[in-house]
């Protein structure tokens, strides 16, 4: 097993991964989790299999800075096969902040308008976002997640720019569910990639994509 540098531009791929595989699987309304630094990695060539990375690092709350978690992740790339997703085992050491109260309030909040939730570009061009949309972009990250998980690779490194258009879609059932369009910036080729994204969520259950496709470029306009 090799022994990488907590700098090493693989390393910060894998830990990245990671940290949105956990967010989808940890996160709300009421907080999401991003990657604040890489402590140590490890890289071994799996023969016939792929490259695995043993990695420790520390999460923060996109919300809150200074609520912070230290985890460890096992990311294994398999060689060859672009349509498997990296396989991620991962623990936390200590608790998550507690967001039930956060995540009521917001439920409740939509439950409680008389029409449907629309709104574009979150952030706007400033970088600012409302107060009251702050639980839709958190909803976003934990959704886009999944979607950097599923079509990660060891040569990408994925994070959701912006929210370009989210739709609240009426409901019969408790669950509340949005569309969202979503820009996500790769890294390594500078692209901006359209994805369109369909997210179900309550506060007594996770995050749900229950369906994404990528778009055509032309749906940045």
């Amino acid at each position: 097993m090799e022994e990488l540098s907590p700098a090493h531009s693989s390393a910060r791929r894998a830990a990245m991964l990671a940290a949105a595989y956990i967010s989808h699987r940890h996160g709300s309304p009421g907080h999401g989790l991003v990657l604040r630094n890489v402590r140590r990695a490890r890289r071994e060539d799996i023969d016939g299999i792929g490259h695995k990375y043993n990695l420790e690092f520390v999460l923060e709350d996109i919300f809150d800075k200074d609520s912070t978690v230290n985890c460890t992740a096992e990311v294994l790339y398999h060689l060859g096969n672009k349509n498997s997703a990296p396989d991620v085992q991962f623990t936390i050491k200590g608790e998550l902040k507690n967001t039930d109260e956060a995540d009521n309030v917001f439920y409740n909040r939509i439950k409680s308008l008389k029409k449907e939730l629309e709104a574009e570009n979150i952030p706007d061009s400033h970088g600012n976002v409302s107060p009251e949309m702050e639980p839709i972009r958190a909803l976003a990250w934990a959704a886009s997640g999944y979607v950097i998980w599923q079509n990660s690779t060891e040569n990408t490194k994925f994070h959701l720019a912006q929210i370009k258009h989210v739709k609240q879609v009426k409901r019969t059932d408790e669950f509340l569910e949005f569309d969202y369009v979503i820009l996500l910036h790769e890294n390594v080729s500078q692209e901006i990639i359209p994805w369109q994204m369909t997210v179900l969520w309550h506060p007594q259950h996770h995050v749900e994509v229950t369906q994404n496709s990528r778009q055509p470029e032309h749906a940045l306009v």
